[in-house]
């Protein structure tokens, strides 16, 4: 893991930019996948089951049967964490359910805001590389919470055309409806316009590959989504209060995701940056996923040497990480000093596994900068809001020519005559 300053980092990040380019091929594939979908439906499903998954499925649902075996292959302790887990992640979001609310004014005027659940969501839970039952967690739950009427699930196969019994158990812990064995994006084509087995929904969420996200990308529009997620990513800023044998095992967290994320700490310390960079080898030779870590942070991995804690925080807030740690002394005092952050880890012992599987708070957050103007993953995003207007007609007399003043302003004379017309009524009375 490579130490740099900050000048050369950013050098190296304004290069990389460069030559970045938009891979039409991958779009051509992935539109051609989505369009097969919607053209024909279970076959395309099927197909394209078997081509990237290895299986062909006669039936794409899983079944009561399968649900049961998998509760039979998990241990009581696994099923025992995952009720905790489920249990603080319900507590969290219940505080964020929003309500209805209207304002009474005078003359009969009643202005107000009318919350109302989505009627059906589509959750993406990636497989391939790893099983992900927190995932599951971390979007039905919410769902849930806001009153979602119908709650369905992707998620790929696996080898012998079952899903992994974790995930299974998940998924009924959280009160999700059906799940779907399809995956890629032929799972969002099919989510976004239906097929002869899968119901559409109105909106989707959950994270991805490259195929997932760029899929969510091109149905937004006819279908809602949550956010287009890329590659993780962990940002930790470490003084010398930060112990380098935690800062090197979060790091690797999220090094050992995919050879794309992203994994860096910024320091003050010299003599930390060179104790860190002895950690991170020494636990990359032990990691069980030791390929993908060694991609990753020779990719992606760096130490940034900085002058000051505020040219630490000045950088946090131009790269708005996913994930970012305060490794510092008084880390709550420096909390102000950070704008652009999915979620923010507090001190040594708050690392951002914790935040992945049990504190509460969501784990699907926002990559790739969008942390900038974007949100976690909440109750608020499987909600829709509606104005309410009532007015009497003594309050739409007093505002009536302003109305129309403002209309004719527009050249909207049926605007305005809209107005004129009641406006007629009441001075006929």
């Amino acid at each position: 893991m490579r130490i740099v300053t900050l000048e050369q980092y950013t050098k190296e990040k304004e290069q990389q930019t460069a030559v970045q380019t938009t891979n039409f091929e991958f779009d051509r594939t992935v539109l051609g996948i989505i369009e097969t979908v919607r053209e024909d439906g279970d076959q395309a499903l099927r197909s394209f089951t078997e081509q990237f998954d290895g299986v062909w499925l006669d039936n794409l649902i899983v079944t009561p049967e399968e649900f049961a075996e998998a509760r039979t292959l998990i241990t009581g302790q696994f099923l025992s964490a995952l009720r905790k887990a489920k249990q603080n992640i319900t507590a969290f979001h219940e505080v964020q359910k929003e309500q209805s609310w209207f304002i009474n004014q005078e003359k009969g005027i009643v202005l107000g805001q009318k919350v109302t659940p989505l009627d059906s969501v589509g959750i993406y839970v990636p497989g391939g590389k790893a099983a992900y039952p927190s995932t599951v967690l971390m979007n039905a739950i919410p769902a849930k919470i806001a009153g979602v009427g119908r709650i369905a699930m992707v998620t790929p196969p696996q080898a012998d055309g079952k899903v992994n019994p974790h995930v299974l158990v998940a998924a009924q812990e959280a009160g999700v409806d059906i799940v779907y064995k399809i995956g890629g994006a032929q799972a969002i084509a099919a989510l976004a316009y239906g097929t002869e087995t899968v119901k559409k929904v109105v909106k989707i969420t959950g994270p991805g590959n490259a195929f997932v996200a760029r899929a969510k990308k091109w149905v937004f529009g006819d279908v809602a989504i949550d956010m287009i997620a890329g590659p993780s990513e962990i940002c930790v800023v470490a003084d010398n209060s930060a112990v380098p044998v935690f800062v090197a095992a979060d790091l690797l967290s999220q090094a050992e995701h995919d050879e794309r994320a992203t994994a860096v700490c910024v320091t003050t310390s010299q003599s930390f940056a060179e104790a860190l960079q002895k950690e991170v080898i020494k636990q990359t030779e032990q990691a069980d996923r030791k390929g993908i870590i060694e991609v990753s942070i020779a990719d992606n991995g760096r130490i940034i040497l900085v002058e000051s804690l505020e040219e630490a925080y000045d950088f946090v807030n131009k790269l708005a990480p996913e994930h970012l740690q305060l490794m510092v002394e008084n880390p709550m005092e420096q909390l102000p000093f950070i704008h652009n952050a999915g979620a923010i880890f507090l001190g040594n012992y708050s690392p951002e596994a914790l935040g992945d599987y049990m504190a509460g708070p969501n784990h699907t957050l926002p990559t790739s900068g969008t942390s900038a103007f974007s949100s976690p993953l909440g109750v608020y995003d499987f909600m829709k809001k509606s104005s309410i207007i009532q007015y009497t007609e003594q309050a739409l007399q007093e505002v009536a020519e302003d109305i129309i003043t403002i209309a004719n302003a527009e050249g909207l004379t049926a605007h305005a005559n809209s107005i004129q017309v009641r406006k007629a009524d009441l001075n006929a009375e």
